[in-house]
Formats: C-alpha cells, sequence, structure tokens
C-alpha cells in the first residue's frame, strides 16, 4: 500500500533550513521562550550567528574531543543551539530525557545510553541539578558545556562559545555534511524494553520533513506564524515532528515550560494566554487536559482558537469524548470545527509514516501512506493486519546494536513496527487505516478470546471520564478482562469538591469508586457485555506509574507490558478469591 503522489524533491540537511530563512526573514522570530512574566525571542539571523559561534567552537575542539553531544537537560533555546551547531559541525546530537538523570534512583538507562553512544560532550543547562547523574557516570574523557552552574575540569561556558568567531571552516564544515550520516542518536521511549539508539540520519528527517509537508502545508503568516509546544526535542514528534518542520517552513517556535501533567499545566494555560498557535500537537493526554482547561474559559477558548488551523496528535489514540468537547468549543468559539489530523509512526519512521490529512468525521485513524513511503500488511486475525514500513525516512539500525537491527526488518527491508491495523471501511483502502494495537500487548482470555487492549483501553478511559488517568488492562488466561486504573488527581478532587484530597483518599472514597463503576456499566453495556470487550472488575491504584522500571516514558505514554509485570501482586489481588473490598466488581 503507497501513495499515488511521488515524495517532493527534499533538503540534503537540516541546517539548510536555518540558513534559508536567517537570509530571508532574518528579523522574524525563530524561537521564543518564557522569561518571567514576558518572553525571551531570538530570530533567525541572531540565530544562525549564535550556531555558527558555536559550531566554530566545536570544530576547534582537539580531534580527541570531538565526538557525539549527549544533551541531558530539556527544551530551551540553549538546547537548540547546541543540536544545530552539532549537525553543522558534523558530530552526531544525542538528546536524551531529562528523566533518565533527574528522576531514576539508579540512572541505569543513561549508563545503558552512554555505553552505546560513547559521547564526547555533554550540553546541560544547569549542572547542578546533574551532580548525581555525573557521578554515575565515567566523565573523564568528557567536555561539559553548561549555561549555568558551577565549572569543573574539562568545562567550557555556553555563554563564551557563542562569543567565538566563525570563519570559512563553517561553511565548509556544513558543506561536507553527508546526508547519510548520523545526525542524531534519538532513543526509543522504553516501552518496549530498555531504549535503543536508533540512527537518525539527515535524509530521515529531511525526507519526513517533506512528506508532513506534503499532507499538511501551513503557510507563513506575518505575526500570526506561531507554534507553542511542550514535546521534548528527546522524543521522536517533538525533535522531528515539531521542531523540524517548524524550522523548514520558517515559523516561529515558542517553548511551552509546561506539561499535560497535574500542576504543570497551568504553565501551558498561562502561555496559551500568550501565544495564538497556528497549529498545535500534543499526544492525547494532553488534548484530554486542554479540553478540561477550556471548558468554561471563554477567554482561553479565543486565544486559543484564534489562528488555529489544524491540530495534530500521535503516540496513541485520541479518546472520542475529548474529540467531540475540543470540536464543539471550536464551533462555539469561532463558528466552525478544526481540522484534526494525526500522524503513525515510530522513532525508527522519523516519525510519519502515515497522516490522516483531512477532516475525517472520526478518531483512531491513522490515515494513509505519506509520499515516499510503502506499506506491507499481513493478515492476523478478524480483518487486522501486521503493518510493515519501507521508505527513504526508515532508520538504517541501532547504534552497536547489529543483532537488534537485523531483527528489525524482514527479508525485503520492511521495517518490523510491530503494530496491527484495520481498514476504516472494508474494501475502501482510500478511508484510510486504523490504528488496531501493538501486538506485544494484546492477549487471549482462558476462553480463547482474543482481547485487542489498546481500543479497549480507549473507550473504558473515555467511559469513565474524566476520572481515570490511564489503566493497565489485565486478563491474560483469566476468565474475564480486569482493569488496573490510575485515578486523575485534580478530575476526583473536584467531583469531591475537595482541592485537597489525598490520592488515599480518592482511591478510598465510595462516590469516586460508585462513578467509576457506572461509567464503565456504560462501555460494558454498549459494547452487549462482549467477554473480550467487557470490564468486569476495576482496581484503583495509589502509586504513579514508574520511569525506573519503565511502566512510563517522559511523553506519558503507559507500558502495558511492563505495568503487568511489576504490579503482578496488584494482577493477583484484583483476581482473588474471595474478592478484596477495595475491588470494584461491574454489574451484570
Amino acid at each position: 500500500m503507497k501513495s499515488r503522489i511521488p515524495l517532493a524533491p527534499f533538503e540534503r540537511h537540516v541546517p539548510a533550513f536555518l540558513t534559508r530563512w536567517a537570509q530571508e526573514r532574518p528579523d522574524q522570530v525563530w524561537l521564543g521562550q518564557r522569561a518571567g512574566s514576558g518572553w525571551q525571542e531570538l530570530t533567525y539571523a541572531n540565530g544562525k550567528r549564535r550556531v555558527d559561534s558555536v559550531t566554530q567552537a566545536l570544530l576547534d575542539l582537539p580531534p580527541d574531543a570531538r565526538g557525539p553531544i549527549a544533551i541531558l537537560s530539556g527544551n530551551s533555546i540553549e538546547h537548540a543551539i547546541v543540536m544545530m551547531a552539532g549537525m553543522q559541525a558534523r558530530l552526531p546530537v544525542a538528546p536524551i530525557s531529562p528523566a533518565y538523570s533527574l528522576q531514576s534512583g539508579d540512572h541505569s538507562k543513561l549508563k545503558h545510553i552512554f555505553r552505546l553512544i560513547r559521547p564526547k560532550i555533554i550540553f546541560v543547562q544547569d549542572t547542578r541539578p546533574f551532580v548525581s547523574a555525573f557521578l554515575a557516570l565515567d566523565l573523564s574523557d568528557v567536555t561539559v558545556i553548561s549555561v549555568a552552574g558551577s565549572t569543573r575540569p574539562r568545562h567550557l561556558a555556553y555563554d563564551e562559545l557563542t562569543k567565538t568567531k566563525p570563519t570559512g571552516n563553517v561553511k565548509d564544515s556544513i558543506d561536507r555534511i553527508d546526508p547519510a550520516a548520523p545526525a542524531k542518536y534519538l532513543f526509543t521511549s522504553g516501552s518496549t524494553g530498555v531504549p535503543k539508539a536508533v540512527i537518525t540520519t539527515q535524509r530521515m528527517m529531511c525526507a519526513n520533513v517533506a512528506m508532513i509537508n506534503q499532507c499538511r502545508s501551513l503557510n507563513a503568516e506575518p505575526g500570526v506564524s506561531k507554534y507553542l509546544d511542550w514535546l521534548p526535542w528527546n522524543h521522536v514528534m517533538g525533535g522531528n515532528g515539531v521542531f523540524n518542520v517548524v524550522l523548514s517552513l520558517g515559523l516561529s517556535l515558542y517553548i511551552d515550560d509546561g506539561k499535560p501533567v497535574g500542576e504543570q499545566f497551568s504553565k501551558t494555560i498561562r502561555n496559551l494566554r500568550d501565544i495564538s498557535p497556528i497549529s498545535y500537537t500534543n499526544a492525547p493526554a494532553g488534548f484530554a487536559s486542554l479540553a478540561a482547561a477550556l471548558e468554561g474559559d471563554d477567554e482561553l477558548c479565543r486565544s486559543f482558537f484564534k489562528n488555529l488551523k489544524v491540530m495534530t496528535y500521535g503516540g496513541a489514540r485520541l479518546p472520542d469524548d475529548v474529540y467531540a468537547r475540543v470540536q464543539a468549543l471550536a464551533v462555539k468559539t469561532t463558528g466552525q470545527r478544526i481540522v484534526f489530523t494525526t500522524t503513525y509512526g515510530a522513532t525508527e519512521t522519523a516519525p510519519a509514516a502515515t497522516m490522516s490529512y483531512w477532516n475525517a468525521e472520526r478518531v483512531g485513524l491513522i490515515g494513509l501512506p505519506c509520499p515516499g513511503v510503502e506499506l506491507k500488511l499481513l493478515p492476523v486475525t478478524d480483518g487486522k493486519y501486521e503493518v510493515r514500513i519501507k521508505s527513504v525516512a526508515v532508520t538504517p539500525g541501532y547504534q552497536d546494536q547489529p543483532d537488534l537491527t537485523e531483527a528489525a526488518f524482514d527479508e525485503e527491508g520492511f521495517y518490523k513496527i510491530g503494530d496491527l491495523v484495520e481498514f476504516a471501511t472494508y474494501g475502501r483502502p482510500a478511508k484510510g487505516l486504523v490504528f488496531a494495537g501493538r501486538l506485544v500487548e494484546n492477549f487471549k482470555l482462558l476462553s480463547g478470546t482474543f482481547v485487542l487492549v489498546s481500543a479497549l483501553r480507549v473507550d473504558v478511559i473515555a467511559a469513565a471520564s474524566p476520572l481515570i488517568s490511564d489503566a493497565l488492562v489485565a486478563g491474560q488466561d483469566r476468565d474475564e478482562v480486569g482493569l488496573l486504573a490510575w485515578p486523575h488527581l485534580e478530575a476526583c478532587r473536584s467531583y469531591l469538591g475537595d482541592r485537597t484530597a489525598t490520592i488515599e483518599k480518592i482511591v478510598g472514597s465510595r462516590e469516586i469508586r460508585d462513578a467509576i463503576r457506572w461509567g464503565i456499566h456504560s462501555h460494558n453495556q454498549a459494547c452487549g457485555n462482549a467477554g473480550s470487550r467487557r470490564i468486569g472488575r476495576v482496581l484503583l491504584l495509589s502509586d504513579p506509574p514508574s520511569i525506573d522500571h519503565n511502566e512510563i516514558t517522559d511523553k506519558g505514554y503507559v507500558n502495558q507490558r511492563a505495568g503487568l509485570i511489576r504490579r503482578s501482586a496488584a494482577v493477583e489481588h484484583l483476581y482473588a478469591d474471595p474478592v478484596a473490598s477495595d475491588v470494584i466488581i461491574m454489574p451484570r
């Protein structure tokens, strides 16, 4: 399955985009980040000058000090400058989840990553929060660049690097960029095991930018061509799907210092009052939080929808109720619906392999292959197909892991992404494909009934919305499907009318348990109590998913397999006979 539209010609490397806009739109804002009550902004011309200065500083390092650059801190203007300078200096850049340094007890993932890529340079915004991570690593031959923090051996101050005078060596280095050489190492989220270093080339990134722009073109408009985005650049969607696309179109990217998680989302709301984006990209969990914030806040709605042309989600299926709520708000505010698109792919596909680029009336679509992408569909069961991907934007493999590289591709060179899809309308492939779950997550009940976890999880969370934030679907070799569910703290507090309610109070609340019971009961009735779709019992969890145990990624994706393994005792408790008092049993 492939598009009839050929892939358009594309740039040789990402730095070419920066060079172009520095010349054509020198005074337009390239990047912005929050600074107190206002914004620190950097134009394309000034950004190019800083990138060239840092490029020269990297080229000036001794040969034994030049090598991969590990970026340990989150999104910032300085992060962007170092990332682009690394590309211009032909040094692979490796943005790494800050959680591996700051939220890990043993730093095992960070150590694993360093063994794979053997960085020669580290960049952090401030060295002080990273002291524990530094102590866990052998940095004897590693140079540390930081914006702030105490000095140490082999330390370079970022501000000093930006004062370096560029020479002709910078242009020469840019001209010598090899489109097929590693430009980035991007790490798989760990949702299917320990992170793998995905080799990401300039050719992959530029081809994928062309694919996305062919499917969904956004033209720059003076004063309104702004993005506001929180997605981490260490993740392929934020680092390639947003950062590179914005740069390719000469738009303005404002860094959202908030996240759709608890109290951190208040920062996003504050930022959306200042910045009216032309396009908005988020994970489904982010859109759920946004919908809750927009409801009842007309001023925020006016700011958010003012210039908005398209919304994009990825990473998981968007719940139907979230889609309906956001569209209702759009109609109320602007008088019309907003195009809601989705992309599908993986770190290995740079990221987009398919897109739903039309205004569909349903969610769950992953669309059709982007130009230049070929899909192989292998029948599995009941109209479900395993999907495999081939394109110029697919990785050549994993750094220093030849066995995993070999296992990732089939005999015809298709990347085995490990997902199931189905046709939205059987016999009419042009209507698009629907995501039908991950092969490793689905299971069979004791009866032999096949349970499609991904779709079931989304539907159940929607049925109990907004009281459940996420869930693990259990039931392999059991009589019925069960759920280990995390309550949505703020939504439950609001439901109880108690803004200070603890998670323990929420989990033990009869009101919350009854509301969740009847929400899920409505789901069971809607699906006719079918065995593969019916939830028989629920246990509410009080401790959050653990990043150290691979239960959750920094993007918020919950790993079903790892979560169920870690919480095997909770699964046994869920199915215990006699039934425990804290287990919610669904009525028939």
